[in-house]
């Protein structure tokens, strides 16, 4: 059985931008939300100064990261104006196929880091669904 995958991406936003950024967050959040059953959490949050974003999410399996990708590729694109990615970091594997992605999508948001961090202990009791 896959194991999930935890992503996390954090940006800085473009000063004057936080407001448009609080919008594409919510239109973003909405159409994942109606079109990918299967992506278990999707959130976005805001520094408390306003300057930084994180984005955290957990997917049941690879799978569902390349769908993500796919879908949300159009959607990605309109934050490129708003925000500078710094980081991506993805705790399980996603497979080589989505890291090439995950770098193809950190250049078009600002060039940030794309990190895959491999599981060495632990356990998990998410709940998959099928």
């Amino acid at each position: 059985m896959p194991e999930p995958i935890f992503y996390v991406d954090r940006s800085d936003i473009r000063e004057g931008r936080l407001e448009e950024v609080r919008a594409a967050m919510r239109d973003l959040a909405s159409f994942v939300e109606e079109r990918e059953p299967r992506l278990l959490s999707y959130n976005f949050h805001t520094d408390p100064d306003g300057t930084g974003m994180t984005v955290v999410a957990l997917h049941p399996d690879p799978a569902s990261l390349e769908f993500h990708l796919d879908l949300g590729g159009p959607k990605f694109r309109a934050f490129g104006p708003l925000i500078t990615l710094r980081a991506i970091d993805v705790y399980g594997d996603p497979g080589e196929a989505a890291v090439r992605r995950l770098h193809d999508k950190a250049a078009l948001l600002g060039g940030g880091t794309v990190t895959v961090h491999t599981r060495q202990a632990g356990f998990s009791r998410v709940q998959l669904v099928p």
